[in-house]
């Protein structure tokens, strides 16, 4: 069989594949499978193209798939939640993490609480939001909260 046919077939059936796959998945071979073909048509030997073969899909895997990551594939969208984060709540039941208790009202909305430190945070207290886990709210009280580890500033 010639090798000119066989690359062919071979860029053939990973730009099929790629394009009934939902990612990047093969396209790489694609290119790789053309660049040993175009070596093929020049009359390289099989040895050559193989290596070509693989050189080039593993250059264009590593120049392409970041890129593709970062346009494609990064689809997280923040959520209403996320908008909780950082923001001044007004500790609705007293924050006791030991006990496993605590609410808290952030803009009109009742959310389970914890405590960032293990100190209970009495009721009616104003506490910032650090961050949610699972469907509980981390706070601290508001004059702690900015001054966190790692020194973020939580305030909008």
């Amino acid at each position: 069989m010639n090798m000119s046919f066989f690359w062919l077939i071979a860029m053939v059936l990973f730009g099929v594949l790629e394009a009934v796959t939902v990612g990047l998945t093969s396209i790489w071979f694609a290119v790789g499978a053309l660049a040993a073909l175009i070596a093929a048509s020049l009359g390289a030997g099989t040895l050559v193209q193989v290596i070509l073969f693989l050189a080039v899909s593993f250059v264009t895997l590593l120049l392409v798939r970041p890129l593709a990551q970062r346009y494609i594939n990064d689809r997280k969208e923040p959520t209403n939640a996320d908008r909780v984060i950082g923001q001044e709540a007004v500790v609705t039941q007293t924050i006791d993490n030991l006990k496993g208790e605590g609410q808290v009202s952030i803009s009109g909305a009742v959310w389970t609480a914890r405590s960032q430190e293990e100190a209970p945070i009495p009721a009616g207290s104003r506490v910032r939001v650090l961050r949610i886990e699972g469907v509980k709210v981390i706070v601290s009280p508001a004059q702690e909260a900015a001054a966190v580890p790692g020194g973020e500033d939580f305030r909008l």
